[in-house]
């Protein structure tokens, strides 16, 4: 019985001696390897990649090094788990001919997405058409691919368009883009286009709302108006997401959203994707873009964001005089250098205000890599890490910040399937 005592004894102080040794590796964890240890404990999820058909082909594919934001390698390299490579058509006129040809170019992103994950790059990413196949292809080691469509414009007036896109991998849409169409107003009236059009979401888009509802598809009301925003959060049954949008309350960019739509947010049970666009996050970056649009008028160039309406502003400069062409470069390189970019830590105080406002449970994350995202300290995928180490220097825990990086888009999904199944 005296051995006994003395064994139980002895294996008291190891565990003691164990557990201390534990806490004290903790403690003197350093916050770099705190990062990497979460980072890689956690699945990361950016709801908006944009993606260029051209990047999707035998001879340059996501799976080489390319001058990109998002390749398979910066992804691992990164620690980027999964991504919504996004469906994206501009927004043209509002006629057959122009839904046809939308439709057309659609498809053309649709089918790069199933040539990199069926046979591209099939070894190394794999699409996900629910949340259940999202975990499941993290957890056996393959990058996951899923599918947004940026704006509805290409559906034409039928509604049944939708059910060919969610037969493909769609898994949201969002009702506009810039410009207002047949289904509601946009935050970024195009041409002759009224403030306010329809005074925001049209027939149709209940219609569209309702069958999305239906299908499993989230709403998505990223660059809708306030009204078109408020409407489908009222109107739709199932949760609703903003993929890639900022607060208003810290920059008053017309793409970012106010308290209204947060609460709403809130009341829907949805999720607002902060997204890393330089021009959203804070107003210095924002006079960085009316700046080129002071040198635009003084060339004679079209107005507006490279990113938006980037192949007209990009044809007006190769027009241009090699000599003009050289002065304008000149000065819009100084541009940049004058006004300071965002950064990772403008990011997350967009993050901070929606946790504090509506809950952590209502926040996640976007870069909008492939059409003009990125900040300072993450440039590209291959800077994911980053955001990881900023959130734990907020205070975030390691379950926070697997909420904030998907456990909440992921728990809006399996809403939006729920509703669906009923």
């Amino acid at each position: 019985m005296k051995t006994f005592r003395l064994t139980m004894k002895y294996l008291v102080l190891l565990l003691v001696a164990v557990l201390l040794c534990s806490y004290l590796f903790l403690a003197d964890e350093s916050t770099n390897d705190k990062a990497q240890r979460i980072h890689e404990g956690v699945l990361t999820l950016d709801t908006h990649v944009d993606i260029n058909p051209k990047d999707f082909t035998r001879k340059r594919h996501l799976g080489m090094s390319l001058n990109a934001d998002v390749d398979l390698l910066k992804m691992k390299e990164g620690g980027l788990d999964a991504a919504f490579f996004i469906v994206y058509v501009g927004q043209g006129d509002l006629s057959p001919e122009a839904y046809t040809k939308a439709n057309l170019k659609a498809q053309l992103k649709f089918d790069a997405i199933h040539r990199m994950t069926q046979t591209l790059n099939h070894d190394l990413i794999v699409l996900a058409r629910t949340p259940k196949e999202v975990r499941a292809i993290h957890a056996a080691g393959k990058k996951v691919a899923i599918i947004g469509v940026e704006n509805a414009y290409p559906l034409g007036t039928d509604i049944n368009n939708l059910d060919g896109y969610f037969d493909q991998g769609a898994r949201y849409i969002s009702l506009v883009h810039n410009g207002h169409n047949q289904f509601g107003d946009s935050n970024y009236p195009k041409g002759d286009d009224p403030i306010s059009k329809h005074h925001g979401v049209t027939e149709l888009g209940k219609q569209l709302i309702a069958r999305a509802n239906q299908l499993g598809v989230m709403v998505d009301i990223s660059h809708a108006s306030k009204k078109t925003a408020l409407h489908t959060l009222a109107l739709s049954q199932a949760p609703v997401i903003a993929s890639h949008s900022s607060v208003a309350m810290l920059h008053a960019h017309t793409r970012n959203v106010d308290d209204d739509v947060l609460m709403a947010i809130k009341r829907n049970n949805g999720v607002i994707h902060v997204v890393a666009f330089r021009s959203y996050l804070k107003p210095t970056a924002g006079k960085k873009l009316e700046a080129i649009n002071v040198l635009a008028k003084k060339y004679k160039l079209p107005q507006g964001s490279f990113w938006e309406e980037g192949d007209r502003v990009f044809s007006a400069i190769r027009k241009l005089p090699a000599a003009q062409r050289l002065a304008y470069f000149n000065e819009f390189r100084q541009i940049v250098k004058t006004y300071e970019h965002a950064s990772i830590q403008d990011l997350v105080d967009h993050i901070d205000y929606v946790v504090e406002k509506i809950g952590i449970e209502h926040v996640g994350i976007s870069s909008d890599f492939g059409g003009g995202g990125g900040v300072t300290g993450w440039e590209d995928a291959s800077k994911t890490l980053n955001v990881t180490a900023e959130l734990i220097k907020r205070g975030y825990s390691e379950t926070d910040i697997e909420n904030i990086w998907s456990g909440n888009l992921l728990r809006v999904w399996e809403d939006v399937i729920s509703y669906a199944n009923k």
